[in-house]
């Protein structure tokens, strides 16, 4: 009897994950405020070796306005090789690419040309609303017996509950709710799950109207956003169990599970702790048959001075970490945390997931601190690290450093408004979102975007990694500065008033849309993150990727911390 034959990009194991060819095209999701074009899906070459390196090498616009795009996915990935994962429905070629704001759902298929991905269907939100009861169709994971879609919002008008919608792995249409017994759960965020164990894990941040004009903060101080996971039963969509950690800890958003599928533990980021401004990771982990959730990871608040403080943090006279992400490598060795408050970018050993170390650090940006990048130390950045994804052999991490408008009112003022030589950007207060405009030709069509990548190697060997891009300069897409083309680190500059974001993992990813004049995207070329101190005199960029071994920096100087190496 033969057997199907699977997509190569459908992998076994993570190691064999980590052993496949790198990255060589990201998929970047981009979307324009306010809603004045298309959103888009932009196409960048990532590979060092090819002649287009760090160029958008495709473009392709949606066909309607105001979707607002976020997380976007496959729609097929590993778990085809699972156990009962039951889909026969070939390879990893469409890009199911859902709207926040509009509920849409757009269907892109890859395979024929892909860096210029073409639209092969759009689903409505009567179609979410009538057969799934949902709105708002928030992260896409591929996964047994259907794509999962979490949903933030109800159908017709309502504002919740929030869940998952499950659609046809070969047709995509919606086919109904994955719950069949939700208990109490009412607020939805993310969806990650123990597949070999068929146990499945959602997070809260909150409904329709809480998030949609941005972070409210009566809503925040009043302890009214989600502070609770809930397991389920993953075949039949049944709450088991809900661990609450505490109304304290608000906005329980980004899951990571650990990567080997024998294990049952994972990790969750706390955006703030209204007491202290702390932000923080929790382990999730079975203990004597039920579920348990303890932090392991506690980020506190930076001391700054009240007149680079948002009014409503003033008279805290500091400055929450913010966690907006976290990333865990596929060795299950190292865990990433972006703070974007302060604007620091965390590397913990996990190795004993129940007593992280802190290995490596890096600083960028910040609302008060507003370190530069190395590069270009001569701008002031407010927008630190936000949506962050690590490569499948450890050895780059991507991040993107802006915020979508729902933490806006962590953002006085813009900053990095003067001109920048290299580039001619400058901020323009009350563009868009506080976006970095280009001071030459076509000034308004430029604006800063961070963007949501997924990744592949080649045609056939597709594997979805989110990572980040900074739109920050002239006329070019792409353009480097002065100085000899180093492989990995570019300029990228990329056209078009719009916001993006980013995330991503296994075969899901994020987006998250620019609020502040966020000027620059680093990658870290991780062989364990050490910025090259060089880099300044090299190029100026926008989106670098820094050869390294180790991470060390302080606002201004970057050095070696840890003589730790990532594995590969």
């Amino acid at each position: 009897m033969s057997h199907p034959q699977h997509d190569p990009t459908f992998y076994a194991s993570p190691r064999d994950a980590a052993a496949a060819p790198a990255e060589k095209v990201a998929y970047v999701a981009t979307f324009a405020r306010p809603a004045d074009k298309p959103d888009a899906l932009a196409v960048v070459d990532v590979d060092p070796q090819s002649p287009g390196y760090a160029s958008v090498v495709g473009f392709t616009e949606l066909t309607n306005l105001g979707d607002e795009l976020h997380h976007f996915g496959w729609n097929a990935c590993s778990s085809a090789l699972c156990p009962g994962g039951g889909h026969d429905h070939g390879e990893r070629r469409y890009l199911i690419v859902p709207g926040l704001r509009s509920s849409r759902i757009y269907v892109l298929d890859t395979k024929d040309d892909p860096a210029h991905p073409k639209i092969v269907n759009v689903f409505g939100p009567e179609e979410l609303g009538k057969r799934a009861g949902y709105s708002r169709p928030h992260t896409v994971h591929c996964g047994p017996g259907g794509l999962f879609v979490s949903c933030l919002g109800g159908a017709d008008g309502s504002d919740g509950p929030g869940g998952v919608a499950l659609l046809d792995h070969s047709t995509f249409e919606v086919t109904g709710q994955w719950e069949t017994d939700r208990g109490d759960q009412y607020f939805a965020y993310d969806i990650w799950w123990h597949i070999m164990h068929d146990v499945a894990i959602t997070s809260e941040w909150g409904t329709p109207s809480m998030i949609e004009d941005g972070v409210v903060p009566e809503l925040l101080l009043g302890r009214k956003y989600g502070h609770r996971l809930h397991f389920w039963d993953l075949k039949t969509g049944t709450n088991v169990q809900t661990v609450d950690i505490g109304d304290e800890y608000q906005m329980v958003l980004e899951l990571r599970p650990a990567h080997d599928p024998t294990k049952k533990y994972g990790f969750v980021g706390v955006v703030v702790s209204v007491e202290d401004l702390s932000a923080s990771v929790w382990l999730w982990h079975e203990d004597g048959g039920r579920w348990n959730a303890v932090k392991v990871i506690t980020i506190p608040a930076e001391p700054a001075p009240a007149e680079k403080l948002p009014p409503l943090l003033q008279g805290f006279g500091a400055v929450p970490p913010l966690v907006s992400d976290i990333a865990l490598s596929v060795d299950d060795r190292f865990l990433y945390v972006s703070c974007w408050g302060t604007g620091e970018l965390k590397q913990f050993d996990v190795t004993d997931p129940f007593h992280p170390r802190e290995t490596g650090s890096v600083r960028i940006g910040g609302i008060a601190a507003q370190a530069p990048h190395p590069a270009r130390p001569d701008v002031p950045l407010r927008g630190g690290p936000q949506m962050v994804e690590v490569s499948r052999d450890g050895k780059r991490v991507y991040f993107t450093n802006s915020v979508r408008g729902w933490l806006s009112w962590m953002c006085p003022r813009p900053a990095g408004s003067d001109s920048t030589s290299g580039s001619s950007s400058r901020a323009t207060p009350g563009a868009g979102a506080g976006c970095i405009r280009s001071a030459c030709k076509a000034a308004t069509r430029r604006a800063t975007r961070t963007v949501s990548l997924r990744q592949r190697s080649d045609d056939r060997n597709r594997w979805p990694w989110g990572a980040n891009c900074d739109a920050l300069g002239p006329s070019a897409i792409i353009r480097r500065q002065q100085g000899p083309r180093r492989p990995g680190r570019p300029v990228i500059t990329v056209p078009h008033p719009r916001y993006t974001r980013v995330r991503d993992r296994d075969h899901g990813t994020a987006g998250c849309g620019c609020q502040e004049p966020a000027a620059v995207e680093i990658t870290l070329s991780t062989s364990a993150l050490r910025a090259d101190s060089s880099a300044a005199n090299r190029s100026r960029s926008s989106f670098s990727a820094m050869s390294s071994s180790r991470l060390r920096s302080t606002s201004r100087s970057w050095r070696p911390m840890s003589s730790t190496p990532m594995s590969s």
